[in-house]
This record gives C-alpha cells, structure tokens and sequence, in this order.
C-alpha cells in the first residue's frame, strides 16, 4: 500500500471529541476515522495556512468542478453548476431545511434506525418525528413500504429524511427502493432530503445509487447532502455541498442556509474539499479496502469468540451495527457496563430509533492494532454482562 493506515496516531490531549475520555478508555462510538486524511490534502491545508492570512473566502470555479467531476467520475451522475450551494455542514444543511420547507407540528418522515441526529434537527425545530421502522429479517434491514406510504398520506407529511447509504445498518439502497420511495413522496407532495454524506465509504466493488439519479420525479422532488468529511476524516473543517436541481426548490435552499449563516466557507474548507476531490482517490481506493479488511476481521472475531451477538450485513460505512439482543434486553445499559469494565466507549443504539435498542454501533475505522484491543474489550465486557 501506498498509504499507512496501519500507523496510531495519538489524538489524546487534542481537544478531539472522540477522544477526550479517560486514559484507559478506547473510543470506538462518533463516526469519525482515527487515519491521517490523505496526505495531498494537508499539503492543500498546509499551503493556504502559510500564507498567514486567513480573511474571508469566496467559491471558486475550482469547487464546482470538484464535485461535478468527482461524482461523474465516480457515481455516474452529472451535476449541474447551479444546483451546488456551499454549506458548512450536512446537518446545518438539513436543519435549515426542515425550518424552511415545513412549518411546526407538520411531520418529517424518517426510517429507523438511523442517525441520532436526524431527530435533533426535527424535534429542536418543534417538527414531529414520524418513524417508519425498517425491517429486520436475516440479518438485513428492508424498507417497510406499506408503513412508508400511510406514514407520508398523512396530511401533516411534509417532508423525508433519507439516508443513502444508511447509517448505522450500512444499507446501500437498490434503485428499485430508491425510485419507490421517489414516486410515494411525489405522489404525496413531500419532498426529500436525501443524506450521502457516507456515499463513498463503500466495499471495493460496491457502488451506490445518488437519490437524484434514478428519475426525474427523484431529481426535481429533492436535495441532496453530499461532503468530503466523512470520506476524508475532515469533519472538523466544515465544508459540504447541497444539490438541488429543481430551481424553485434551490431558491428556498438557498434562502435557508444564507439565513442561518451556514453557507460561508472557513479559510480551508473549499481548498480541503478541491484538494480531495481531484487528488484524493488513490488514497481512497486503499482506505476502503482496509476498511473491508476490518470489517470481515471484526465479523470472523465476534462469530467465533462472542457468538451470542452477530453483525448485521453491511455494504456501506465503517460502522459495525451489532445485534446484541440475546445479550440485553435495552444495549443502553450494555454498553454502560462495557465502557465501565473495559473502557471500550460504544454508542448505544436506542438514541437511532427504531429496533435501535437492540444493537450497539461499533466504529472500525481504526488501525488493526486498535480494532483488536476493541474486539478483545467486547468479548470481555459482553461475557462478564450479568455476572
């Protein structure tokens, strides 16, 4: 390999959120990477931080082409120019959204589990949650389609969080799903949000779907929420991109973000972004498979050492969603013994919805080293849990 995914790096003492726990404690919960970005972006970032001036920033043609090519390139989707709007974040994006195209008590539409956060960007704006629960059968997660569609008939239905790729199952949606879920909105006149912030953090081989690519009733019905900052562990650069085709529903896009104050770059935001769009994919093509490497490690590890918890099937993500109800009944509690007897610091799936009190999220984005001190964790503290 050309890159060293193999190598810690000691983020302790760094103001990291991820890290900032005790000593003897390993952080595998937020999904953030513990690898070095690639190292064609630091150079990016260390050119623009020794020019020493660090004023206002403005979007360059460069940007656009970034984007446009990477997912051309990649994901096998023209975008347009006018339809990309900087924004500091995917969740900024989406909450000021939701205050825009609905008003309080209308209901925005999510399918769980899924990201914790969601729910904060519906309930802190005084929306309702609606949860349509996926379906957990064999190890998979399905969409419950029938619930979907009474969920968005609802009068007060406004609008749909999607996330594509799901997180935390690791889910990347067919385009049969993808178009069954476009038709139902347009046909209930609620519009789609759909988050693919984890797009390319796929298996080798594997390709996603972009919600906007699979019909024009998709394309013209939504925004999307793209970044390189869960790709390229550059979360704390805030830099992201919204896409919406339809130029009535860009306008009101664009009116939210710029009334809240999320659409000025920081001083590295746009050159992070170009730097991983243009120079960033060799590095990319070596971190997904050494993600791959983790995740059948970590499959091959539970299957024979923790038998009583299994790993649902994913093909997307870092995350490892682990099934854990012959274990506990609620993993909130679980995962407090764990954390407590071991230090290894999971994330409880309850908070995500859904089934979610079934399932612990385990970030394997992390040297081999330290996914095997995490594995060994687990097995202690879920085979002590009860004693």
């Amino acid at each position: 390999m050309k890159y060293d995914f193999d190598t810690a790096v000691n983020r302790r003492g760094t103001d990291s959120l991820k890290w900032d726990v005790a000593d003897n404690e390993l952080p595998m919960w937020v999904a953030d990477m513990d690898f070095k970005t690639a190292p064609e972006i630091t150079e990016a970032i260390k050119k623009k931080a020794d020019l020493g001036v660090y004023g206002y920033s403005v979007i360059p043609e460069e940007w656009y082409s970034a984007y446009i090519g990477w997912w051309e390139r990649r994901h096998n989707f023209r975008m347009e120019e006018e339809w990309l709007m900087f924004v500091t974040g995917v969740i900024p994006a989406i909450s000021s959204s939701v205050r825009k195209l609905t008003t309080p008590a209308e209901n925005v539409v999510i399918m769980t589990p899924v990201y914790n956060i969601f729910f904060n960007s519906i309930l802190n704006n005084g929306r309702n949650v609606l949860q349509c629960q996926l379906k957990y059968e064999d190890g998979q997660y399905h969409i419950d389609f029938d619930d979907l569609e009474r969920k968005l008939k609802e009068p007060q239905t406004t609008l749909l969080i999607l996330c594509n790729p799901q997180n935390p199952g690791g889910n990347i949606w067919s385009r049969e799903d993808l178009m069954m879920i476009g038709d139902m909105a347009y046909k209930n006149e609620v519009v789609v949000i759909s988050d693919e912030i984890h797009c390319d953090l796929t298996d080798p081989g594997t390709e996603y779907i972009p919600f906007a690519s699979v019909s024009d009733v998709c394309r013209d019905n939504s925004i999307t929420c793209i970044a390189p900052t869960k790709t390229f562990n550059l979360a704390g650069l805030q830099t992201a991109a919204i896409s919406v085709p339809n130029p009535k529903l860009r306008h009101k896009v664009w009116r939210a973000i710029n009334t809240d104050e999320v659409a000025e770059p920081n001083v590295f935001a746009v050159d992070a972004a170009i730097a991983a769009f243009t120079k960033g994919e060799m590095w990319l093509e070596e971190l997904r498979q050494y993600i791959y490497d983790n995740k059948q490690i970590t499959e091959a590890y539970i299957k024979e050492s923790i038998p009583a918890v299994s790993v649902v099937k994913s093909h997307a993500t870092y995350l490892c969603w682990l099934d854990v109800s012959e274990v506990a009944e609620d993993s909130t509690r679980l995962a407090a013994h764990i954390r407590k007897r071991t230090g290894l610091y999971l994330s409880a799936g309850k908070g995500y919805g859904g089934d979610g009190k079934h399932f612990l999220r385990l970030n394997i984005a992390c040297p081999k080293s330290t996914l095997q001190d995490g594995l060994e964790r687990l097995k202690d503290g879920i085979l002590s849990f009860g004693k």
